[in-house]
């Protein structure tokens, strides 16, 4: 769903600012934030249509925030992203996807595409490793 705004979370600031650049690529409004607690007070504030979290920060991991999203009552779908190719435990339930970051752009904008065209199943986009 080109046009749709996406919400991406991530603590590391130059890998925020190139997903960023290649969302817009694909016709996506970005919002950015470089830390949990902004990311849940920019979902508090705007209209999204899909968040883009990373799993790995600080002060809040992924699946920290994507429980914060769901307590809200919020049905907008959430992609996690993590530098790690697991997909984490603590996270099943809360995200409705899951891309490793070394799989590259086209792998979480193929996941993040379904998602918003309502395809999305609750699994990873790439098979957790056994």
């Amino acid at each position: 769903m080109p046009g749709a705004t996406i919400l991406c979370i991530d603590d590391d600031e130059p890998s925020l600012l190139i997903r960023g650049k290649i969302l817009e690529k694909f016709g996506y409004r970005i919002l950015s934030a470089t830390s949990a607690r902004q990311g849940l007070e920019l979902f508090a504030r705007e209209q999204v249509d899909a968040v883009l979290l990373d799993y790995f920060m600080p002060e809040m991991n992924g699946a920290q925030v994507a429980a914060e999203l769901k307590r809200s009552g919020s049905e907008v779908p959430v992609l996690l992203l993590s530098s790690a190719i697991f997909f984490p435990e603590d996270a099943r339930g809360l995200v409705d996807a899951f891309c490793a970051k070394i799989d590259g752009p086209a792998n979480f904008i193929a996941a993040l595409k379904k998602l918003l065209n309502g395809r999305g199943d609750g699994l990873p986009a790439r098979p957790p490793e056994a």
